[in-house]
């Protein structure tokens, strides 16, 4: 490109980060981001955040750590994506307390937190058994205007049914489709399976019968709940 007069910018440099990170190159992304600083070409928070990811694709969330203060220290402004792959590295990682330590300092300083923010740590918390915690998070995340997706209700229906909470699933599954959430035959399958697995299976019957707004490609998955049950 350099010998046709066209000059890189940080979007090219972000792009090439990017790409090695994802493929599992992070040492030839940070020669690259080298690359950057030597043509003065300064990082910005996106090159920061693939490099984050990188190291979190890894399992090397020691260093996404330090990348993630060393853009504190170059007065990087951080945002939410940030945050995000820290705190879902640190999830998968089952590091629940350093998880937590950054939920905590997106309220006293970051930015605001999303959808991801919410549904990354609720899956943690279910995976890690912590389900009354993850039903927290949903409160919270209503009180401060965050809207549930349908990935919201599957990590809570999900933890919910793994831990014999039937009832406090079918009360989610019921605020979460009196909303209009459009929820996917998968949350169907989730709640099925759990009554049945609990022995509530007339309850289970009666909403598999219910699915029969799904065509019959969908509801295939189901009706082989419905084979042990009927």
């Amino acid at each position: 490109m350099k010998k046709q007069g066209i000059e890189l910018d940080v979007v090219t440099y972000n792009i090439l980060v990017d790409a090695h990170c994802r493929e599992g190159m992070v040492f030839e992304a940070i020669d690259t981001v080298d690359t950057m600083i030597k043509q003065v070409i300064e990082p910005n928070v996106v090159t920061y955040n693939a490099l984050i990811n990188g190291h979190y694709l890894q399992n090397r969330m020691d260093k996404a750590r330090k990348v993630f203060h060393l853009m504190i220290k170059k007065g990087c402004a951080l945002d939410i994506s940030s945050y995000n792959i820290m705190i879902n590295g640190y999830c998968e990682a089952r590091r629940i307390e350093e998880t937590m330590e950054l939920f905590h300092e997106i309220f006293q300083k970051g930015p605001i937190s999303d959808t991801v923010t919410y549904n990354t740590l609720t899956q943690g918390m279910c995976q890690l058994g912590r389900v009354s915690s993850a039903c927290e998070l949903l409160r919270k995340m209503l009180a401060f205007g965050q809207v549930p997706n349908v990935v919201t209700c599957l990590n809570l229906l999900n933890g919910l049914c793994k831990s014999d909470k039937l009832e406090e699933a079918l009360e989610i599954f019921r605020a979460m489709r009196n909303s209009k959430l459009e929820l996917n035959i998968v949350c169907y399958n989730i709640l099925i399976g759990g009554l049945c697995k609990s022995g509530h299976i007339e309850v289970g019957k009666e909403l598999f019968h219910k699915l029969s707004v799904y065509g019959a490609s969908e509801i295939m998955i189901v009706c082989l709940i419905a084979v042990v049950i009927m």
